[in-house]
């Protein structure tokens, strides 16, 4: 039997007038929502001064919005009569769209202007910065390892020499520096860098510069010139440089007495420097507080970059005093004098660097100029063990 088709179907009798279908009739539920809309539309008008928006990014804007637009295509005359402000026959204003390229008078031309801004409610804590070095401060520093002539390189220049020949008749050998090795270089090392011999002839108090513990090194170069890079820059220059070598010490260990046969016994200068820090802490006893230092290279090029050094508590220094030596080693000498004024030293002297953690530089006594000047003397004339700094008396007295 043939199956029936759809006019097959329709034109049987309809019994239960299941065919019998009736346009449906607006209730009193949807005229009671559309008014609900219209006066959740008009309050939200009346705290925002627009319309919702059916593109906006807030997920409550966008849906009242677009039951919005189709409201207001065949509104009833209870939802003409209950709102109140006549939005539903107002003209459309365009809305903006996050999803759309915002106006070029619309894009702020700095952060200044954003957080000016009125509608931006910040607390002043989220947008002050706070132990940072300012941007002019960073990009233009005081002082740079600059390549300056060597004004006592006569002192070196027996060493170089000495090196040279001992390459050239494979006595000594010139290792490649290895990529990214860590290099601790020590008073007397030699390396090669950019074709050049080069001497590490001192290496200055521990500092802590970027969170890093760190040194300042004064580097003398077989050309007769100098620098004065931080210990960390001096080892990227090393990895920088392709051709780089490190130049095998003389000896079989530390242990080998021709190990430091390198380093060079010269003397340098104690200098006595005074902080000129604004710090209220540091300020306020500037005049009995002291850094006593001994280099080997031009005090002023000591202490041009104190102020980003953590050894110079972060601030510029005024050089008070200064002492030549002759024929001392810098660092036994450096090593006498702060044991000496060991118990002038403040223990609760610290200052806190740009991440807030706190410094407590070894340099720094409580004594005058003339107290160092006559443990110099002292140390010179190789009596400085029969002395003691009194510090009830502030003076040094006899044992």
């Amino acid at each position: 039997m043939p199956r029936p088709t759809l006019d097959d179907i329709f034109s049987e009798s309809d019994e239960f007038g299941l065919l019998e279908v009736k346009p449906r009739a607006a209730c009193a539920q949807n005229t009671d929502r559309g008014l609900a809309v219209v006066g959740e539309v008009n309050n939200f008008f009346e705290k925002t001064g627009h319309l919702p928006n059916p593109d906006a990014a807030d997920h409550e804007e966008m849906r009242l919005g677009t039951i919005w637009e189709k409201l207001k295509q065949n509104p009833t005359d209870e939802m003409l009569a209950s709102d109140h402000l006549g939005l539903l026959v107002a003209k459309d204003v365009p809305q903006s769209n996050w999803r759309e390229d915002p106006h070029e008078g619309q894009i702020p031309d700095s952060l200044d202007d954003i957080f000016d801004d009125d509608a931006l409610d910040l607390d002043e804590d989220a947008v002050t910065l706070r132990h940072v070095t300012p941007s002019a401060e960073r990009h233009l520093p005081d002082h740079r390892a600059e390549f300056v002539p060597c004004t006592d390189f006569d002192r070196y220049a027996g060493k170089f020499e000495e090196v040279q020949v001992a390459l050239e008749s494979g006595e000594r050998k010139a290792r490649p520096v290895k990529k990214w090795a860590v290099i601790e270089p020590v008073e007397g090392d030699f390396f090669i860098r950019n074709g050049l011999l080069a001497m590490i002839a001192e290496k200055s108090e521990m500092t802590a510069r970027g969170g890093s513990r760190d040194h300042r090194l004064r580097v003398i170069f077989s050309n007769g010139t100098e620098s004065d890079p931080l210990m960390s820059s001096f080892r990227k220059s090393l990895n920088d440089d392709k051709a780089s070598r490190f130049i095998e010490k003389v000896g079989l260990g530390p242990l080998d007495a021709e190990w430091e046969a390198d380093r060079v016994g010269v003397s340098g200068t104690i200098y006595v420097a005074r902080s000129l820090s604004e710090d209220p802490a540091i300020k306020n006893q500037s005049k009995i507080l002291h850094k006593i230092g001994v280099t080997s290279q031009d005090v002023r090029r000591r202490v041009a970059d104190a102020r980003n050094d953590p050894t110079f508590l972060l601030a510029p220094v005024e050089v008070v005093a200064t002492f030549d030596l002759e024929n001392l080693p810098r660092e036994k000498v450096e090593h006498l004098l702060h044991k000496f004024f060991e118990r002038a030293r403040p223990s609760e002297l610290f200052i806190l660097d740009r991440f807030g953690k706190k410094v407590h530089p070894k340099e720094w006594f409580y004594v005058l100029p003339e107290h160092v000047s006559q443990a110099a003397k002292l140390l010179l004339n190789g009596e400085l063990h029969k002395f003691a700094y009194d510090v009830k008396q502030q003076a040094i007295v006899k044992r």
